[in-house]
């Protein structure tokens, strides 16, 4: 049995113990046998198990009105949702879940109706199932290493005693210096770890939590969960007053105390170079994509969201939503008319359909490819647009390139998605001359400005020292260079305003900053400019 498959199963079993408490476990897998063997294994949990939809709605969850059986008996008749009675919730494809259907299942794990859930992950690096829902729910297991060759049967677990294991006085203390070690700022990963230690002592029939629990419990919990690598591959814990009577129990027999075996357990469960260092503090969640395109409202594609009201002929109405409206008033509507079993419905009934889609993202490239560029800079911003494109394929994002150098700007490549074509244009990209920067930036807001009436997001990433000396008119003269890269890059701020400017410049220069802060963009230097922290600072000026 593999290691991954082991601590499914240990997981699965946990939680079979204490489903209320333990809320639930987040899979990230794809759908095939081993996936399907640990939906299997589901049985040994003592719940009903009810398969959800990533789409339904606030009615099937929390119950409504049930439309035939009101129109049929002539008078309200409700029906219970899945969440009217303690449960196992699957979620198959979490990650494109309503935020909708998120919050219902969040406020139901909240408030302990003795649901637990169960998401089935299978998102890219970069589309997963919503923070906030995994947050709720103790375990984080990922199969995607695991063969089916590894697989084996879950054992069922053992009818608990009524009476809890006790918990030692310094394992919460302990179990809280862990997660602050590595980053984990939700108080939900400390106290699903200490329940999730608890199981494990009933699992193995312990009156009391020992440390080999905690640990367990540390790895499975809060390994996960971590934002960071501590920068000291030994970190000290903080010194503990002891007490004058009793044997200790945050040390062992080889004198190491229980924080530090607790960090020591979560580190071996992390892969090397899958965090940063603690004094290299990234955001949690934050990847190097650029993410998503921004959100847009429509009528026919998209993810669905709660209809409203509206009136005949502004778009497309949503029957369902519409009888349910009009249902509770039939009654009252036919007084005095012959029965018939027509239904009667108002224009304050219509109800509309809505969907929510997500433009494509742009990302338009603006390479300095003039004399003051240098020829060697050149190289290493070549490097860096590189990467960022390889990023940027990989997320489905389209990528055009704009070049300036000598009397003007060039539209090497239109938006486009062909990773071959973008990587060939940069590779001929030839420099030296006078730099037109404004020029450069008129020519991206023309292609930002074409893909937004196309119905993508727009995002500028300029690369440049902003040393500019030809204005608009091709004509040479630094200080009117410079008025005019300045007003391009005002006009920048409101056509695309989340971008980033890479400074490519030996040193950093007081132009790129006064650029950068015209164009509302952050500002990188180059030699920082890896794909992952360009990606990093894309996503994080979209996000701000």
């Amino acid at each position: 049995m593999s290691e991954g498959w082991a601590d499914a199963a240990l997981a699965l079993r946990l939680l079979a113990l204490d489903p209320a408490g333990l809320g639930g476990l987040h899979l990230r897998a794809r759908a095939g046998p081993v996936r399907q063997a640990f939906e299997d294994a589901l049985a040994i949990v003592p719940l009903p198990l009810r398969r959800l939809h990533p789409g339904m709605g606030a009615d099937a969850l929390d119950g409504g009105l049930d439309v035939a059986a009101t129109l049929a008996e002539r008078r309200p008749v409700r029906r219970d949702g899945c969440l009217a009675a303690p449960a196992l919730l699957l979620l198959p494809m979490a990650e494109r879940a309503a935020p909708l259907l998120a919050s219902r299942l969040a406020r139901a794990l909240d408030t302990r109706r003795g649901a637990a859930l169960i998401l089935l992950d299978e998102g890219a690096e970069d589309e997963t199932a919503q923070s906030g829902l995994v947050d709720r729910l103790a375990f984080t297991i990922d199969l995607h290493a695991v063969r089916w060759q590894d697989v084996a049967p879950v054992a069922a677990v053992p009818d608990p005693p009524t009476a809890e294991p006790a918990m030692p006085p310094e394992a919460c203390r302990a179990m809280g210096l862990a997660a602050a070690t590595f980053g984990i700022a939700s108080p939900r990963g400390p106290l699903f770890a200490l329940r999730a230690a608890r199981a494990h002592a009933l699992l193995h029939g312990r009156a009391e939590v020992r440390d080999e629990d905690l640990a367990v419990a540390a790895r499975l919990v809060l390994a996960p969960r971590a934002t960071l690598r501590p920068v000291s591959e030994t970190p000290p814990s903080e010194p503990e007053a002891r007490p004058e009577q009793g044997p200790e129990r945050s040390a062992d027999t080889d004198g190491t105390a229980l924080p530090d075996r607790l960090v020591a357990a979560i580190r071996a469960a992390l892969p090397p170079g899958a965090l940063p260092q603690a004094d290299r503090h990234a955001a949690p969640g934050k990847g190097a994509s650029s993410g998503s395109g921004a959100r847009m409202p429509g009528q026919r594609r998209g993810r669905p969201l709660p209809a409203r009201a509206g009136r005949a002929g502004d778009g497309r109405i949503d029957l369902f939503a519409t009888l349910t409206a009009a249902a509770p008033w039939q009654a009252l509507r036919r007084r005095g008319m012959a029965p018939d079993d027509r239904v009667l419905i108002r224009p304050e009934d219509l109800r509309q359909r809505r969907h929510e889609d997500r433009a494509d993202r742009l990302l338009v490239f603006v390479v300095d490819a003039s004399g003051s560029a240098a020829v060697a800079r050149l190289a290493e911003a070549k490097g860096a647009v590189v990467s960022l494109l390889a990023e940027a394929y990989a997320h489905r994002d389209q990528v055009a390139l704009v070049s300036f150098r000598g009397a003007g700007a060039e539209l090497l490549l239109p938006p486009t998605r062909a990773l071959v074509r973008a990587k060939r244009q940069l590779a001929a990209l030839p420099g030296g001359g006078g730099t037109p920067l404004a020029s450069g930036l008129r020519a991206a807001l023309e292609v930002a400005a074409a893909g937004r009436r196309r119905g993508m997001d727009p995002t500028l990433v300029l690369l440049t020292d902003g040393r500019a000396n030809v204005g608009l008119d091709g004509t040479g003269g630094r200080g009117a260079a410079m008025a005019d890269a300045e007003a391009m890059a005002r006009q920048a701020r409101d056509a695309a305003p989340a971008g980033l400017v890479i400074d490519t410049a030996p040193r950093a220069t007081p132009e790129t900053e006064r650029l950068a802060g015209l164009m509302g963009a952050r500002r990188l230097a180059l030699p920082r400019a890896r794909a992952d922290a360009i990606g990093a600072a894309i996503a994080a000026s979209r996000a701000g």
